[in-house]
């Protein structure tokens, strides 16, 4: 056990950067001759709001393939989007004919369905909307990332952090926006928002104003070598307060992922972070 470890499991037991309403789990499976694992902890933020995060972490058999599902759902306004992405994105996406044989294009129809049918369905699941980022491990070798919103997932490789996500700001996507006849609104003291209300230019839902936001994903593929050693998933309530490096850097020496994803979370707790924070790490041994 590292000295962070035994810091970690120290701190938990006092209490200290703990949460009543934390929610925290692990898996491993061993495909291809690697060893993988998984950890995840998610915290509630200390606004007034009900969590509105949600994740998927699992090993899945599908025929001869084993695969590994991850994603984080950062709600808005609600968690019934959120909840809805939870129970059925992956399934939508396993749907889909071109799968196997064209899997970015999989991702991308999977996406535009289901978010149709949360904006069809709006009358029961709110006006609310939800960011995403997803990541589906096919045989411990090939990687397929794909998000909307700014939910990120970061891949390192010897020891160097890359980001595989786009964060989807409004600032970035102005003219997109404007295109469609909506505004990015730039108010001293507050983010840019869409239509001076929505600080991501991409999500599921928001009925109201879709008209001016999308759900097109982007969508990377990436190959799982010998180099690869880690893999995280966050909310947005963790990459407020981290770069990227610096999260890869601070849990490179936590050999168990999920007490890599409780330091993550107590990190940026501990910087002041007030938003759910879900954080996801997969570890490849």
């Amino acid at each position: 056990m590292t000295g962070k470890e035994i810091l970690h499991k120290i701190k938990a037991k006092a209490g200290f950067g703990s949460s009543s309403s934390a929610e925290t789990g692990k898996g491993k499976c061993k495909v291809s001759g690697k060893h993988i694992s998984h950890g995840y902890h998610l915290v509630e933020g200390k606004s007034t709001r009900p969590m509105e995060d949600y994740l998927v972490a699992e090993f899945k058999h599908v025929g001869d393939h084993e695969l590994g599902l991850f994603a984080i759902f950062d709600g808005h306004l609600g968690h019934d989007v959120p909840d809805y992405l939870r129970s059925h994105l992956f399934e939508n996406i396993l749907n889909e004919p071109e799968f196997w044989s064209d899997t970015k294009r999989a991702i991308k129809r999977a996406y535009k369905k289901t978010d149709e049918k949360i904006l069809e369905k709006a009358a029961e699941l709110g006006k609310g909307g939800s960011t995403a980022v997803t990541a589906i491990l096919i045989d411990g070798v090939k990687l397929v990332v794909a998000n909307v919103g700014d939910s990120r997932a970061v891949i390192c490789k010897n020891g160097v952090a890359t980001q595989l996500s786009t964060d989807h700001e409004p600032s970035k996507e102005k003219q997109l926006i404007e295109d469609k006849g909506g505004f990015v609104s730039n108010l001293p003291g507050d983010v840019p928002r869409v239509d001076g209300q929505l600080a991501v230019a991409r999500a599921f839902g928001d009925r109201s104003l879709k008209m001016h936001l999308s759900s097109e994903p982007a969508v990377v593929e990436e190959t799982i070598d010998d180099e690869t050693e880690l893999l995280i998933l966050a909310s947005d309530g963790l990459w407020k307060v981290m770069e990227n490096q610096e999260a890869v850097d601070s849990i490179k020496d936590i050999k168990d992922p999920q007490s890599a994803a409780k330091h993550l979370t107590e990190a940026a707790l501990a910087r002041k972070s007030s938003d759910d924070i879900s954080c996801i790490v997969v570890k490849f041994q």
